[in-house]
Formats: C-alpha cells, structure tokens, sequence
C-alpha cells in the first residue's frame, strides 16, 4: 500500500503530472463506461463512431474524453469510489460536536476529495501501469483501454459491497449472474453506493456515542444544579471541543477512514 502512493517530500510539477494524467483517463473510462452500460460492445460502438468521425486522429479523441470527464466528475466521484463515505463520516463529526457550519461545506468536502484520491491511489497507479501507458504509446485500442481501466475499480468497488446488497440488487435486476466478473455495473454500482453509505453510519453511531454521553452528563448537571433555563447544548460544545481535540480526533478519525477501505 505504501510503496504505491507517491511520496511527499520535494513533489515537482512534473510528477504531480504523472499522477494527475492517469487519474482523469481513469475518471474518463469510468465515464464513458458507466454511461453506455458497461460492456465491451458498448465501448466498441462509441469507438467505432470516433473512428468513424475522426479517424485516427486520437489528440481529437482525447479532448472529446476530457470534456466528458468534466461534465460527469460530479457523478463519477460520488458513484465510484469512496468520496459517498468518507463525506457522509465527516458531516457526522460536524454534527455531533454540535456545529453547523464549522467546518465549513467547501472544508468537509475538499478535505473528503483528497482522502478519496488518497485511498484509491493505488487504482490510479494500477491504470496509469496497465491501461494509460500502453495506450499512449500506441500498443493497445481504445476498446482494451477502457477494459484494462474498468477491472481495478471494479475489483476495489466489489472489494467495498456487501454481500446482502449485492444479492438484493441482483435479485432486482432478474439477472442469472453466474460469477463476479458478470455482473454488469448498472446492478455493482447501486449495490456499492448502498454499502458506502452503510459503511458510513456505521462508523458514524460510533462517533455519535462519546458526544452524546458528554451532552447528558452536561444536561443531568445543569438540572440538578437548577439550571433549567440554560440550553445545555451551549454548555456542553466547548467540553466537546476540547474534547475532541486532546484526542485528536481528526487524526483517528482519517486513519480509520482511510483503514476501513483495506
């Protein structure tokens, strides 16, 4: 795990580069595939049509693949890897402390994005290897690039589903599914995103408990001081602060996030 994430120290432009082509042609497959039902026969019509309008001209074909990828990032972050998570775990943290806009909405999520592209770097490292050098270099189509850069996210989304979820959707669907490797995305992504958000209040009751005991404590004291007319929320959101902070909770909270993908 550690060996493929890039190191931090004396990071140039250059490497930042390294990491960044990979990840939008990953989003790009992820698109692209996604949006004509995943199946090769899909990847082949629209590659037919690409060739069809523009030949071999594949600087063209990529500027099509970047302006999909920005139109559909939005979906393509939330559906397909852990961002659903790791935002819905952060948002808890916000309300169990009691404060509603701190931290901010632009905070929670960026610092959600950067966790997500922390945990699904070793996707990205797999698809810049087997699917975006090859591709550049000219030694594999279009049509096995979007294969080699859909079977790592799939393997890391059927690594995060419940069974139960998975069998439900299936059962929905009115498949006959016979492996793993069958089952097409319309039915692996909803069944995913379900698991996501299980995942994510799960380890939120977690997080609620300490918050919620330090809250009674405060209300059982200020009652039995006589205290009624004074809200005990505004009592108890320092202790929960400070709290919060001698444990350092933003740093165990992370760390189990980032583990509870592994």
């Amino acid at each position: 795990m550690q060996s493929s994430l890039p190191s931090g120290g004396g990071r140039t432009p250059k490497a930042a580069a390294k990491y960044a082509k990979p990840l939008v042609f990953l989003l790009a497959a992820l698109a692209l595939s996604s949006a004509t039902n995943i199946g090769a026969s899909a990847a082949g019509t629209l590659s037919d049509i690409v060739e069809t309008l523009f030949g071999e001209d594949t600087q063209t074909v990529d500027i099509i693949i970047l302006l999909t990828v920005l139109t559909l990032l939005p979906s393509i972050v939330m559906m397909l890897t852990g961002f659903t998570r790791i935002v819905i775990v952060l948002s808890f943290i916000r309300s169990g402390l009691g404060m509603q806009q701190t931290p901010p909405n632009q905070v929670i999520v960026g610092l959600a994005l950067f966790l997500t592209l922390f945990v699904m770097s070793p996707v990205v490292t797999e698809v810049y290897e087997n699917a975006y050098t090859p591709y550049s270099d000219g030694l594999i189509g279009q049509d096995e690039f979007f294969e080699r850069a859909m079977a790592p996210t799939r393997e890391f989304m059927l690594s995060q589903t419940y069974k139960t979820d998975m069998s439900f959707f299936i059962g929905l669907s009115g498949e006959a599914i016979e492996d793993e490797q069958s089952i097409p995305n319309r039915v692996l992504i909803p069944a995913f995103l379900t698991s996501e958000i299980k995942h994510a209040f799960e380890i939120g009751f977690f997080i609620y408990i300490p918050f919620v005991v330090l809250d009674m404590v405060v209300s059982s004291t200020l009652m039995a001081m006589g205290m009624m007319m004074l809200p005990p929320a505004m009592i108890s959101l320092p202790f929960k602060v400070l709290l919060f902070v001698m444990v350092d909770g933003w740093q165990l909270v992370m760390g189990s996030l980032v583990k509870s993908f592994y």
